[in-house]
C-alpha cells in the first residue's frame, strides 16, 4: 500500500489481529501486546530536549563500545511534517505509523512503562544519542522519575509522554475512570517535569472512543500506537516480516527478570542491530508529528 494513503481503522485492526495470532514467543508480555487496536467505532551534551536527532552526533567510537558494527544513522528533521489523518471532532488523533515515502527508510524508538532503571542504559542512550519517546506509567516509573529526567536531558532530544497512572486496560473502564487515569498522569508529569505531555499511549494498545475523548479533554493531541515490537532477541511485526518506512517501534524499560536473563542494554543492542541490518535510519518521532 502507499504510505501517502490514510490508514483506515479497519486496516489497523486487521494488521493487529494478524499479529495477535502469532503468539508471544519470547515476548515481554503480558504488560503490552503488540499493536492491538480495538475500537467500538471509528547532539551535543548541551543540546535541549527539543533538538532533533540529526543535531546529536555520537562519539566516533560509541558504536563499538555498545556492540554495533558501524555507527548508527539518524534521519534529519523533515522540512515539513507528514500529513496525518485528522482527528475526529473532540477526540485525540491516532497514529500507528508515520506516513513517509516508501523510499524514506526511517523508524522511531519508543520505550514504555518505566519498570527498569538501569544506569548502564542511561550511559548507552547518552553515548549513542538515541532519540527515545518515553511513555511512562506513574505507579511503575515514579519510584525514580529522576532517572527518566536524565534520559530526557542527555542531548538526544528524548521526550516524556503519558502512559496512564496504573496501566489498566482502558477499554474495560467507563469514561470517567479513563479520564482519571489519563488526566491524573498528566498532572503528575506536569508537576514533576514542568510541562504536560501532548502524546499518550494506551496500555496494551487498547482503546475506544471514550479513550480518545478523554485524552483530548486531558490535553492530549495524539494517541501513539505501533506496528513493530522489540522482544528479547528479535522484532515482532504486525504485518509482514520486515520493517517498513515510518514504523514506530515499541520497546520496554525491562530488566533480566523479564527478559530471561538479558539486560536492557543487551536487548537494545539487538534492536539497533536489527535496524541497521535492514538498512534503516533512526528518526526523532516528535520531528514528524
Amino acid at each position: 500500500m502507499t504510505y501517502a494513503r490514510r490508514l483506515t481503522a479497519g486496516t489497523l485492526a486487521a494488521g493487529a489481529l494478524a499479529l495477535s495470532l502469532t503468539g508471544c514467543g519470547n515476548s515481554v508480555d503480558p504488560i503490552e501486546r503488540l499493536g492491538r487496536k480495538t475500537t467500538e467505532s471509528q547532539q551535543s551534551p548541551t543540546a535541549t530536549p527539543s533538538q532533533s536527532a540529526a543535531t546529536a552526533v555520537p562519539g566516533d567510537e560509541a558504536y563499538k563500545k555498545w556492540g554495533l558494527k558501524s555507527p548508527l544513522e539518524f534521519a534529519p528533521k523533515p522540512p515539513q511534517k507528514p500529513s496525518l489523518a485528522p482527528a475526529a471532532p473532540g477526540k485525540a488523533q491516532v497514529v500507528d505509523r508515520i506516513p513517509v515515502p516508501p523510499t524514506d527508510k526511517v523508524v522511531f524508538l519508543t520505550f514504555d512503562d518505566g519498570a527498569e532503571k538501569d544506569p548502564e542504559f542511561l550511559k548507552m542512550a547518552a553515548d549513542l544519542k538515541l532519540p527515545i519517546s518515553m511513555f511512562l506509567t506513574d505507579n511503575i516509573a515514579s519510584s525514580d522519575y529522576g532517572y527518566f529526567e536524565k534520559l530526557r536531558d542527555n542531548g538526544s532530544g528524548s521526550t516524556i509522554n503519558n502512559h496512564t497512572l496504573t496501566h489498566p486496560n482502558l477499554r474495560t473502564l467507563p469514561f470517567a475512570a479513563q479520564k482519571k487515569e489519563i488526566c491524573g498522569q498528566q498532572e503528575r508529569l506536569e508537576k514533576r517535569f514542568g510541562t504536560k505531555p501532548v502524546r499518550f499511549r494506551p496500555p496494551y494498545g487498547n482503546y475506544n472512543d471514550d479513550t480518545l475523548k478523554a485524552a483530548a479533554e486531558c490535553g492530549i493531541s495524539q494517541v501513539v500506537l505501533w506496528r513493530v515490537s522489540m522482544q528479547i532477541n528479535n522484532f515482532q511485526y504486525a504485518e509482514g516480516s520486515a520493517l517498513k518506512p515510518g514504523d514506530i517501534i515499541l520497546a520496554h524499560f525491562r530488566g533480566p527478570s523479564e527478559l530471561k536473563g538479558s539486560t536492557e542494554v543487551q536487548m537494545t543492542t539487538r534492536m539497533l542491530q536489527r535496524i541497521q541490518d535492514q538498512g534503516y535510519r533512526i528518526g526523532r518521532l516528535e520531528d514528524y508529528l
